[in-house]
């Protein structure tokens, strides 16, 4: 009997291995896009946690960084963003609009709740003169760079 049983072990063992490893390739891939949403009506609860793609674009400029992050259906009330050291930080919460009616939900894909988005920066960054905007579902923030390495070209006078 462990005779028949081997190759269909083995294969299980293979097909989870193949399946763990491919979970593995999906969040190095997301690269930190991969964002968990937790309701606030149940803190520390994980099996109500949702996942979503919070996908954010970071350009270098001479003198700035420039994000944009995707956060489509929220209000720009409910983001917050915060800047320690080289680490941006954007939280926020968004909120499911209940449609009145006696109907129910049959699928929800989205994800509903607070959730937080860190980026590393690879520049210093001003914060206090820091910029942010949010236009249809597009969070657009605008940090001029403070790098002290940064040189500086003097001009040269006549005598």
């Amino acid at each position: 009997m462990n005779t028949l049983t081997a190759p269909w072990r083995q294969g299980a063992q293979h097909a989870w291995a193949s399946l763990a490893q491919g979970w593995r390739d999906l969040r190095q891939r997301a690269g930190g896009a991969l964002t968990r949403f937790r309701r606030g009506d149940a803190p520390g609860r994980d099996d109500d946690a949702g996942w979503a793609l919070v996908a954010a674009d970071l350009r270098v400029e001479d003198d700035r960084i420039i994000v944009h992050m995707e956060l489509p259906g929220m209000n720009r009330e409910d983001l917050q963003i915060d800047i320690d050291g080289d680490q941006l930080s954007v939280s926020g919460e968004k909120h499911l609009e209940q449609e009145s009616g006696d109907g129910s939900y049959r699928l929800v894909q989205c994800a509903y709740g607070s959730f937080r988005r860190d980026l590393s920066l690879p520049h210093t960054v001003d914060a206090q003169h820091t910029q942010a905007r949010y236009r249809n579902g597009v969070l657009r923030i605008d940090m001029p760079r403070m790098d002290r390495d940064r040189g500086r070209r003097i001009p040269v006078h006549d005598a």
